[in-house]
Formats: C-alpha cells, structure tokens, sequence
C-alpha cells in the first residue's frame, strides 16, 4: 500500500513565509512612511508643493478606486453569467440600460471633475505675484545654465558640458549654482540659446520648457533652506544627461552675502542674448529680453492691436 506524504512540513513552511512577508511589508512601510503618504514624490520645498503632492495622491486612490470597481464588475459578469453546463446557454441581453448609464455617464463626470481639478491645481502652480522678492532669468544652452539676477544686476555662468568629466568625484562642485533666499517669492523667467530644454528642480514638483524665441515665466515660494538637484528634463542633445546645476537655498542675510561675491568678482551686468540662435519675441506678458540689454522685466510695450 502506498504511505501517504506527510503534509505538515509544507503548511508549516507556508505559514512561515506568510508571517515573513507580512513582517517584510510591515517594516518596508514603517520604513518608508512618509515617503508612502507623499506618494513617493520629493518631498516639497515650496509653498505650491502640499498640494500638487494632494492632488498626485488624490488622483491616484481615484485611480484605485475604479480599476477595484471595473475588476470587481468583470470577475461578477464572469461568475454570475458563465455557462453552467453544456446544455445551458448562459441569458442573452440585447441591452442593460443601467450599466449602459452606469459606464456612459459617470466616466463623463469623472473626467470632468479631473479636469476641472487639474485646473485649479495648474493655476496655482502658475499664479504670480506683481512685484516678486527675487527674478532670476535662467538661459539653458547647450548644455549648462546661465542665471541673471535681475534686480541684483549680477549673473552666474556654467561651463557647457563636454561629456569628459561624466561620472568623476567633485563633478557637483563644477556645476553652477543658483542661490535663493528662504521665504521669498522667486520668479523665473526661463529662456533658451538654442534648442528646448526644461527647467526643472524635483522638490519644487514644478517645471516648465525654455523654448528657444520665446520667454516662459512661473513663480515659487521657497519655505525651506537646504541645497538641492536641478536638471534639465528634456532630451537636448548629446550630454543632456550632464545639463546640471545646483540650487541652494539660504536665509536673507547669507543670500545678501553671496550677491555682493558676485559683485566683488565682477560678474555684474546681465548676460545678453548675443549667444542665442533665435531671436526672442514678445511673450503674452509684455516682457522683453532685448539682444543688447539682456532681460528687461516690465517692457513698456503693446501688441498690434494697442492691448
């Protein structure tokens, strides 16, 4: 007679790996708690931050929501209408008016509301203030960054990446670096030499193109000091994964300190767009960066229709 195989062993190996898995997910999220209730966003340095980080982790439980609701209707068609023997035919329906509503209308509202909510969010994110503490010109070129503080009259030149240095130690400390006082309202008004790029620091959870010819401009508020990553976020080239910068964000006294280095060193004046491939245009808010000048923030001028 054949002995049966003692089961045991495998239900309890089962069972150990359960609890190890359990334990595994409970640590992996006690763990990363916090990057859990952001969504796994950077955590924000800006006023705007908290709530595109709301909407992110808003859109997503949504997302959730709907993928359980639409599995749960497909498994319950599956099992309530399956055939259940080769003699039934499972019941036709020509037409289900309440699904049919169900799977019309309310997508409808859904993608409405996203909208209307992705709106508000945008306008947010790209609300500005008339008179900012502080307007940084940044000009992306191929591929370093130049900063004109404007206000100041002083300005930050980088090094155009030759792809030699990539990956060596000490290559952060080579990379330019823009300074910003804590807790000031900072505008940037984003240009470009040459092809696209993008400006983008990952804790602002903000960004916007520089396209060459025209002027981009949106406004954070900085709420905590510390020294972070920017980069550019749109393939430009050959050493486009090079295009780096730093920011650094100080208290007011110590941002005084640094425009008044600029100054010391001669870097006064505003870097011009003689450099530039395209001429840039007026953009929508009467803002001008003249060829000769540089950037000029409030251009007193009009369109062709005298607005």
């Amino acid at each position: 007679m054949q002995r049966r195989k003692d089961s045991r062993p495998t239900v309890v190996g089962k069972r150990w790996g359960l609890a190890a898995t359990g334990v595994g997910t409970a640590l992996l999220l006690s763990g990363c708690g916090e990057d859990f209730t952001r969504g796994f966003m950077p955590e924000p340095v800006t006023e705007v931050g908290p709530t595109v980080i709301g909407f992110w982790n808003a859109t997503w439980i949504a997302a959730l929501v709907i993928g359980v609701l639409v599995w749960g209707l497909i498994l319950w068609s599956v099992f309530a209408y399956r055939r259940r023997s080769d003699k039934d035919l499972p019941t036709q329906f020509r037409y289900h008016v309440p699904l049919e509503i169900l799977y019309t209308v309310v997508p409808i509202f859904m993608v409405a509301a996203l909208f209307g909510k992705t709106i508000e969010v945008q306008n947010d994110m790209l609300a500005r203030e008339e008179n900012p503490d502080v307007v940084v010109n940044v000009v992306g070129k191929k591929w370093s960054w130049d900063f004109n503080y404007v206000n100041e009259d002083v300005y930050v030149t980088g090094t155009q990446a030759n792809g030699l240095n990539e990956g060596e130690p000490g290559l952060r400390e080579t990379l330019p670096t823009m300074v910003l006082p804590v807790d000031s309202r900072v505008e940037f008004v984003l240009t470009s030499r040459d092809v696209i790029h993008s400006f983008w620091v990952p804790q602002f959870l903000q960004k916007l193109d520089m396209v060459p010819g025209r002027v981009n401009i949106f406004q954070v508020t900085t709420t905590e000091e510390g020294r972070f990553d920017g980069k550019c976020a749109e393939l430009c080239g050959a050493y486009h994964s090079e295009m780096l910068f730093n920011v650094e964000v100080v208290p007011q006294a110590e941002y005084d300190a640094f425009v008044e280095g600029l100054r010391s060193s001669g870097q006064t004046g505003q870097l011009g767009q003689d450099l530039d491939q395209y001429e840039l245009q007026l953009d929508q808010q009467d803002r001008l960066v003249d060829p000769d000048e540089g950037f000029v923030r409030d251009g007193d001028l009009t369109d062709d229709d005298g607005r």
